[in-house]
Formats: C-alpha cells, structure tokens, sequence
C-alpha cells in the first residue's frame, strides 16, 4: 500500500485532489466555507456542523496545534475538513497535540494540499454542494472520480432531517463547569455585578440541541443553575424541574426536521422567559407560527456584520447557519431586532409582549469576538424581571 491520497467530490462534477489529512474513508456531506482567521479547532468540535464539511478559507490551519480546554462539544461533529495548508508541527504553548492526529482520532477524514479559494468562489455562485471526501489508496476503485462524484450526487442531502439526535446530550445533567481565568479576566463586564453575580439564585433549563459549551460556561459564570436537557425532553418534564427561565440552544441541520421539539416549545414559550440562538431562534419563530428557509451559502464565520434595529448600533458577530427565518412571516406581536448587513436576512427578534428573545448569531464567540456578550446579561435581567428587555447594550 502507498501514500494515501484524498479525494474531494462535488454533485456539479468538479472533483479536487490533494493530500490525505485525518482518518482514513469516505464521507458524505454538505460543503460549507467558514472564514474565520483562528478558532479552527472550536468550529471543528461546534456541533452545529453534523452533516457537513468544512472549507477554511485561512490557508493555513492548525499551527498552534489542538488542546482540550478549547473544545466545544464531545467530539468532532463535522464530517470533513478541507485546508489549503496544514501545519504538522503546531508552535503555541498551550498545544497538546497536532491537528492531523487529532482528526485521525476522531474518526474524521480530510484533505489538504487544494485550493479552497476555487471551491470557495464555485460555493459562492452555485450555493451549498453536496459532496463526498475520500481517502485512502490511489488503487482503490472506490476513489475513483467518476464513482465519487456519483455518490455526491446520490446522498440524500439534510434537507428535512433531524440531524439533532446524534449531538444532544443522552440524559439531563447540571452543568458545572465555568469561563477559566483567562477569558474572564478579558471580559469583565460578565462579573461586574460585585458580590451578588446577576443570575445568582435563577434556575433555567437549556434544551441541548447540539449546545456549545462556552454558552454553558457563560451561563453558569453569570450564576444560573443551568440544567441541561435532551433535545426531546417533554414540556411537562420541563415544568417539573420548576425553572425560572428557557434557554434554547444552537445544533445542526434543518430547524423543520425536528418539529417534536417545536411541539414541546411551543407551550413552554407562553410561560418562561426565554432565549435562543442559532437553531433555537428558528425553532422559537417556527414555534411562534413563522417559517424558516435555506440560504443560498449560509453564513460561517467570525465577521458577519449586524446591525441592532433598536440602537443603529453595528457590531461583529459570530456565525453558524444554513437556515433562516423568513421576517416576512412574522406575526405581528413579533419585532425583528438585528440584520445581516451582508445580506439583510432575520439575525434576531422579540415579542413585544411575552419575554421573549433569539439571535441568529453565537454571542458566546469561541472563536470570534465577544461583541454580543451583554445579551446573556440582558436573558439574566429578563428572567428575574420576567418581563421584555430591550437588547441593547448597559456598559
């Protein structure tokens, strides 16, 4: 057997060769670009990515190599990773390992050595591909270019399907684990409460719907007892758990492929203050009678420009979607809060009456920039007040 090569396959024909990186397969999913410039190992673990593959468009990725504390879910979710340039000999104190094993460990299979500009620019014009990444021998019949590039074609795509199940957590749990030294120390304003920490004594139950552990964290930091569910968790359960407020998590895939969840949502949203962002900002518009649709690219990245409605305010967020929802079908007790400047699509809401509040974007970051932090104090103020807050920023 000789060098392994890989193999990268799209539906409209176009295949790219390079140089095996990862686990040894193949693997079927939706081709995605994120362009963030570091945090490479944060978008690899963020859940929000089953079912798809990964084009950075930073040529080059993992020289500061992977370590645990940066990890923001179980494992990888992301069903391949596609590089320019992947550095082998990672240089940053905090290292523990490299990329490419760490890949190889998980089971996940990429590819290095291409020109993720062109498959960039081609996802640009046609929109998201379906795609098949393979790596193995060269004399394997199954890498063959043709055979490939027909099995893109075939896959089955993630449109309509519940992608939620393989990443939320198996049983509810209380969540422990705090920001560590650093990242409090370079945002004071989560602390800035003295003595009492604004949450202290709030009890919330957060769906897990493929959540982000630094939201976790940060939820914890502000003093919530956090209790994490399973997607599936029932409304009765939720009710018995006696809770002060909702928190509706990120996760993957197509929000209406999950509509057991918008089922138990919707009675919910009607008597707990409640946040949600991501995946949890579709399934509270779609549980508040609105529609979602797919994007032509989607959004991935770490400076995705939004405007807040309320203040004029523009700010840098973080993002990761395929989906949004549709602001033309919002009912009209419903205030759309923030826009993509890119694009003008939905980034937030509110309902004008009931304490209610989602965002598109991560304000959790990792990576990307904490501009957004303040709305996690602004779901603390909402939950103790029970009462709608404004979302805008208080320092």
């Amino acid at each position: 057997m000789g060098d392994l090569i890989a193999k990268l396959a799209l539906e409209d024909g176009s295949v790219f060769e390079g140089n095996a990186i990862g686990a040894p397969g193949i693997s079927e999913g939706e081709v995605v670009f994120n362009t963030s410039l570091s945090g490479y190992q944060e978008v690899f673990t963020d859940a929000s990515y089953n079912g798809q593959m990964v084009v950075m468009t930073n040529p080059l990725i993992g020289n500061y190599g992977i370590n645990l504390q940066d990890e923001e879910s179980r494992r990888p979710f992301v069903r391949g990773v596609i590089v320019r340039e992947l550095s082998r000999r990672p240089s940053n104190f905090r290292a523990q390992g490299d990329l490419a094993s760490y890949l190889k460990k998980h089971g996940v299979v990429g590819i290095s050595g291409v020109d993720t500009r062109a498959i960039t620019k081609r996802l640009r014009v046609t929109g998201c591909l379906k795609g098949v990444l393979a790596s193995g021998d060269p004399s394997d019949a199954d890498l063959q270019s043709d055979t490939l590039v027909d099995r893109a074609r075939s896959w089955e795509g993630l449109g309509g399907r519940d992608m939620v199940r393989e990443v939320t957590c198996s049983a509810p749990e209380i969540w422990t684990e705090g920001l560590d030294e650093d990242w409090s120390a370079a945002n004071p304003a989560l602390l800035r409460s003295g003595e009492r920490k604004i949450a202290e004594g709030l009890r919330i139950v957060a769906f897990d719907f493929g959540i982000k552990y630094n939201i976790l964290r940060i939820l914890h930091e502000l003093g919530f007892e956090v209790h994490r569910v399973p997607a599936d968790t029932k409304a009765e359960a939720v009710r018995a758990l006696d809770p002060a407020g909702i928190f509706l998590s990120n996760g993957p895939g197509d929000p209406e492929g999950i509509d057991y969840a918008v089922k138990e949502i919707a009675p919910l949203l009607q008597q707990y203050p409640t946040f949600g962002i991501c995946l949890g900002h579709q399934l509270t518009a779609l549980a508040l009678g609105a529609r979602t649709y797919k994007l032509k690219f989607g959004h991935h990245g770490g400076n995705h420009p939004v405007k807040n409605l309320g203040t004029g305010k523009v700010e840098i967020s973080v993002q990761n979607h395929c989906y949004a929802v549709d602001a033309k079908s919002l009912d009209s007790a419903i205030e759309p809060t923030f826009i993509n400047l890119n694009d003008q699509s939905l980034e937030g809401l509110r309902h004008r009456e009931l304490p209610i509040f989602t965002v598109q974007f991560h304000p959790e970051a990792a990576p990307g920039p904490n501009d957004f932090n303040f709305l996690f104090e602004q779901f603390a103020e909402m939950v103790r007040h029970r009462k709608p807050v404004a979302l805008t920023q208080n320092h």
